[in-house]
């Protein structure tokens, strides 16, 4: 096992050299390889750059890009001379980036473009930590800008000047051999229930124990090709899709966007993705609605082969397959599901689902299809990932086993506990919250509940905390969002629902002494509540009201459609405890046809 990350890219860069490519990435409308050897050179270069520019080991770096080849080049140089990388969402509002980077006291960011260096330069008077600002775009920075900011090409041509390529090697080895295994890696980010972000704090050995154990577990290697288009900036993609790939020696190849996926596949031929429900999601309505627009007669051959799909997964986890089954499904393959395979340009992909809970429709869909979809289990304290299916050894419904060398426990109220040497050293600056995320013995408290099946894999049932996880796996604190809209005087009471959606919407309890005086002011006449909450102007003005209270939180925080109701929670009803609290799942459940009404209205 490698003792760092600077460690495992050196002598993996080592190995394969010029004669293998290590990523590749969309440049001019086509795809361009870096190999080994070019990306070493590139880090070298950019590491020695950063030294002269006063970055020091221990030192924190801010990283606020999305994913392209210049983040692989300065998350590893950041590392390479012991310096700690803070990589957050390019998402991240202004106000959220200097908490950030007041809070681990970030000596130097690094943006992508243009729009994120406006951002940072509207805060960076209130970060007395920033020194430096470097920006990954070959863009002009202004002069008048009182930081030092310069281009990241600009400090690739600073180390390249500065000393020649055996100079090079020899400091940037010499920095490399000082690092410790239990020296900080990264700080990542997390949102709290406070609704103030927590910094994750993972060393090395936490997140090259991981990296080992997911190889291990996934089975990959050097003839693999990754299409990575989850963020680097979370700890998901960045253990699995990134550092995982490249000590196993696969080619990772960047996708544009989400939305080019299925053209990035046809020209990539991938063999494994890390993915989260959504895309899988979206990849299924998408070929249904295709069949909808098919003669009765072939969509009753579709539907037919989706059973016989269905039939021969499900009694295959069971080792209950019989020649009929087989049969059956040997014809659906051949009738739909090669030919949906054709379409999709790709004749066979693994993809390795986190983030958010898959519906197990979707799993046996794509397995049906002849594409293998692994599902797991992590959090960001675990470096993240806890447990995984393997090829031969799944359970529909479950997150599989626990990965080697972390053990996992039920508590007695039913909480997942893990431990292990992937588990955090704690959050930044936060005794309190770490003694209550870890305790004596090392047991990592995840807040989710679970339990372990009789195949011994871990079944998730319910979130023992309030954050959910919606579709994309971005973690979702609702209480201060809440709270935060609860600030309107038109707003009594809202509850926030978004687990495993695309978007947040909301439930919200108006005050309808304020109401009632706002109808009067519009002079809008009405006979019931339901004809007040039904009024396009009310309505208008809430929207007004959300719209202007959540400018300041990330994109898919915001609370995208709202339902206004009339009737007040109370102890009688269920709503509340006897503590006057909201019980969420019980309104959930009484305005569970509500809440499905408004994701399927049209935006």
């Amino acid at each position: 096992m490698y003792s760092s990350i600077p460690e495992m890219f050196y002598l993996i860069c080592q190995k394969y050299g010029s004669s293998k490519t290590a990523f590749r990435y969309k440049q001019n409308g086509d795809y361009v390889n870096v190999t080994y050897s070019e990306l070493w050179d590139r880090i070298e270069k950019f590491a020695i750059g950063l030294l002269n520019f006063g970055i020091r080991s221990g030192d924190r770096v801010g990283l606020v890009s999305e994913n392209r080849i210049e983040w692989v080049i300065v998350d590893v140089a950041i590392a390479t001379i012991g310096a700690t990388s803070v990589p957050i969402f390019p998402s991240t509002t202004p106000k959220q980036e200097e908490y950030i980077f007041n809070n681990c006291e970030a000596i130097a960011v690094v943006v992508s473009n243009n729009f994120q260096l406006n951002k940072i330069l509207g805060v960076v008077n209130n970060i007395q930590s920033i020194r430096h600002i470097i920006v990954l775009d070959n863009i002009k920075v202004s002069d008048e800008i009182e930081i030092s900011a310069k281009t990241y090409y600009s400090i690739i041509e600073t180390g390249t000047v500065l000393r020649t390529e055996a100079m090079r090697r020899q400091i940037i080895l010499q920095s490399i051999g000082k690092i410790k295994p239990d020296d900080i890696l990264t700080i990542i980010y997390t949102s709290g229930t406070t609704g103030e972000p927590k910094g994750v704090v993972l060393t090395h050995h936490n997140v090259i124990s991981n990296i080992e154990a997911a190889a291990k577990a996934i089975d990959f290697g050097e003839k693999d090709v990754f299409l990575s288009f989850l963020p680097w900036c979370h700890s998901y993609e960045r253990t699995t899709g990134y550092y995982a790939a490249f000590r196993c020696g696969a080619v990772i190849a960047l996708a544009e966007s989400i939305d080019t996926i299925p053209t990035n596949i046809k020209e990539i031929q991938p063999t494994l993705m890390t993915t989260v429900p959504r895309l899988l999601e979206v990849i299924k309505k998408r070929i249904f609605a295709a069949i909808e627009k098919e003669s009765s007669i072939k969509q009753k051959i579709f539907f037919w082969a989706i059973k016989a799909g269905k039939n021969y997964i499900l009694n295959k986890i069971e080792g209950k397959l019989n020649p009929i089954i087989k049969s059956k499904y040997k014809l659906a393959d051949k009738l739909v599901f090669s030919k949906i395979r054709e379409k999709f340009g790709i004749q066979f992909i693994r993809f390795v689902s986190g983030g958010a809970p898959l519906n197990p429709d979707v799993n046996i869909f794509f397995w049906s299809l002849g594409y293998r979809v692994l599902e797991g289990y992590g959090l960001t304290e675990a470096s993240p990932v806890v447990s995984v299916n393997r090829d031969n050894d799944f359970e529909i419904g479950t997150v599989g086993k626990p990965l080697d060398g972390i053990e996992v426990k039920i508590a007695d109220d039913g909480e997942i506990l893990v431990r292990g040497p992937n588990v955090m050293q704690g959050y930044w600056n936060d005794i309190n919250a770490t003694k209550s995320a870890i305790d004596e013995d090392g047991w990592l408290y995840t807040g989710d509940i679970g339990l372990i099946t009789k195949k011994g894999n871990i079944k998730i049932t319910d979130r023992k905390k309030y954050i959910f996880v919606n579709s994309g796996g971005k973690n979702i604190a609702p209480q201060p969002i809440e709270n935060l809209l609860c600030q309107s005087k038109y707003i009594d009471q809202c509850i926030l629902i978004g687990d495993n959606r695309e978007y947040n919407t909301a439930l919200i309890l108006p005050n309808f002494d304020e109401l009632k005086s706002l109808a009067e002011t519009f002079n809008i006449s009405y006979n019931t509540l339901s004809e007040l909450v039904a009024n396009p102007q009310i309505i208008k003005t809430i929207k007004d009201e959300i719209d202007y209270l959540q400018k300041d939180i990330a994109k898919f925080e915001r609370v995208r459609k709202f339902a206004l109701l009339t009737e007040s929670f109370t102890v009688d009803g269920g709503e509340l405890s006897p503590k006057l609290s909201i019980k969420r799942h019980v309104v959930e459940r009484k305005y569970s046809e509500l809440i499905e009404q408004m994701y399927k209205m049209q935006e």
